[in-house]
């Protein structure tokens, strides 16, 4: 098990840009993003998995990036061109099935 700690939310206007990091207590190679947004059910949205290919679902592909720093333990998700339907939390999970562990999550807000 590691402990994920996720920073980066906030507010911004639509059109913006935000970059989430997740620093987990040890080593995860398989790490990725689910997001909630009010109402729904969480969702996958990004991942790194165990072979090291990146993966952005399509919903926001090309909008939203995933990188790594190994040296850190730091996973970010870099998001551009914000729409109000991406308001929710943010958690960071490991590994990306999100059937292992859980950061308590950053909120992000897009205004329109």
């Amino acid at each position: 098990h590691v402990q994920l700690v996720e920073s980066g939310g906030g507010l911004v206007q639509s059109g913006g840009s935000l970059n989430l990091s997740c620093t987990a207590s040890g080593e995860a190679f398989d790490i990725g993003w689910f997001r909630q947004a009010p109402g729904k059910e969480r969702e996958g949205i990004s991942c790194f998995s165990g072979t090291g290919n990146p993966y952005v679902v399509a919903s926001v592909k090309g909008r939203f990036t995933i990188s790594r720093d190994n040296a850190k333990n730091t996973v970010y998700l870099h998001m551009k061109n914000l729409k109000p339907e991406d308001t929710a939390v943010y958690f960071c999970v490991a590994p990306c099935t999100g059937l292992g562990d859980w950061g308590r999550g950053t909120q992000v807000t897009v205004s329109s």
